[in-house]
């Protein structure tokens, strides 16, 4: 039976992100070990302050150094003695002219990682790759409901046929298509000689708080969350047709637990498990913001956006595995009105 439970020690890869940030926390706060991998010693010291002030020292919270995700035996040392993987770090993806450019460094990093674990990773019994809901959605014309039998091969497509002239939004949506294919492509071929399981979360649009460092102002905020300040805040710097955009969606606080379920499930293993509190679009932010009483944000108003407008949800995607597997249903995920209140309250908490 393959499940990692507390007090078992966790490598979290890119721990220093948005989403990682997250899900150590909530390891830690379940009774786990975590070694949190960041690329700088100064990245890691946020790590230290950031879960020392709450308690979590040195025994319960290691910190290493991997410089560059892509080099070949980057993870050699970082995954001895861990009993599971929480891979969350992808390679910087630079300015470059030509998005093919930054697919090859994709694939390195998600396969360098378990290639470290097939030869070094004797202790580790199952790694929880995060992919993308890119990985699965395309940009449909009409209304679509997906699942996870869906690849977005169509972002592949236009970077394969057009390079420099794709779509600027495919180079990372096609890295996260092949990345993911070449995880599973690895499991495949060295299925007689691996010791542990692959299991695969793939999110949406993520919203909620951020715990991670953000130097600056809300202009160095990770891409969703500012997607949610502007939405909210600077409406007024947006086309009005920005705010028909529409997606799915998921809090930050409930992906992570969603990481942490699927070491402690046995049926996640073998699985790819999209995830999901269901559609949105952006004007969706703003009517909620515009509906907290008290406002927490007082120094920046909510704009109205484009109230009332009819919305037609384009993307829809299927929970089952996440329900079934998981235990995680609509009624116990966090609502829109929390993600966007506690947004708030942490921006007006920065002093923005």
């Amino acid at each position: 039976m393959t499940i990692v439970t507390a007090p078992s020690k966790v490598l979290v890869t890119g721990a220093n992100g948005y989403i990682a940030m997250w899900i150590v926390r909530t390891l830690l706060e379940q009774g786990y070990c975590v070694r949190g991998a960041v690329r700088s010693e100064s990245k890691g010291k946020y790590l230290t302050e950031y879960f020392g002030k709450r308690g979590f020292g040195s025994d319960k919270l290691e910190v290493v150094v991997v410089e560059d995700i892509t080099k070949p035996g980057a993870f050699d040392e970082a995954v001895k003695g861990v009993d599971a993987i929480e891979h969350t770090a992808a390679p910087v993806a630079s300015e470059v002219a030509n998005p093919q450019e930054f697919m090859k460094p994709a694939v390195q990093g998600t396969v360098g990682i378990l290639q470290s674990a097939l030869e070094h990773g004797s202790s580790v019994k199952r790694i929880i790759l995060t992919s993308s809901g890119a990985a699965i959605l395309a940009r449909p014309s009409e209304p679509t409901l997906y699942s996870e039998e869906d690849w977005n091969d169509e972002s592949v497509q236009d970077i394969e046929q057009n390079g420099a002239n794709a779509k600027p939004e495919s180079g990372y949506r096609a890295s996260k298509t092949i990345s993911e294919r070449a995880a599973w492509k690895f499991v495949e071929d060295h299925k007689s000689n691996i010791n542990w399981d692959l299991a695969v979360i793939n999110p949406p649009v993520v919203f909620g708080p951020c715990i991670q460092e953000v130097v600056g102002g809300p202009t160095s905020l990770n891409v969703s969350q500012r997607w949610l300040y502007d939405a909210i805040v600077d409406t007024a710097s947006k086309s009005k047709e920005w705010l028909y955009y529409s997606s799915v969606w998921i809090d930050v606080r409930d992906l992570a637990l969603a990481h942490v379920l699927a070491l402690q499930k046995e049926a996640a293993g073998g699985e790819r498990i999209a995830v999901s509190a269901g559609p949105f679009d952006l004007q969706d932010l703003v009517d909620t913001a515009n509906s907290l009483e008290p406002y927490p944000l007082p120094s920046h108003p909510p704009h109205k956006g484009i109230p009332g407008f009819e919305k037609t949800y384009l993307i829809r995607l299927k929970t089952d595995k996440q329900e079934k597997i998981l235990g995680m249903t609509g009624s116990s995920l966090r609502t829109m009105e929390e993600a966007v209140r506690d947004s708030l309250m942490e921006f007006a908490g920065r002093g923005w």
